[in-house]
């Protein structure tokens, strides 16, 4: 067999310095879609804060609903009993 041919050392070196260049284009691609992920889960972060006011908000307002509810119940059952037993 035939051994290769030695490669002179400034073609290495160009490889090395394309290589390097492709490499930071990626990172730098990968570093754009980290931070737009970052973004988003910023603006996910907020809308879900956002929610969960308007979600307690929405509870704290409804709780009188139903003691009222209840109340007017047991009003009503005094009133029957009262009209019942004072006949």
């Amino acid at each position: 067999m035939s051994e290769p041919l030695p490669t002179p050392p400034t073609a290495v070196a160009l490889e090395l310095e394309r290589l390097r260049g492709t490499m930071e284009a990626g990172f730098a691609r990968v570093d754009g879609a980290l931070a737009l992920l970052v973004q988003r889960s910023d603006q996910t972060d907020r809308q879900m804060a956002d929610h969960e006011a308007r979600l307690d908000a929405l509870e704290r307002g409804r709780w009188p609903l139903a003691s009222l509810a209840a109340l007017t119940g047991v009003v009503a059952c005094v009133i029957t009993l009262w009209q019942t037993v004072g006949r």
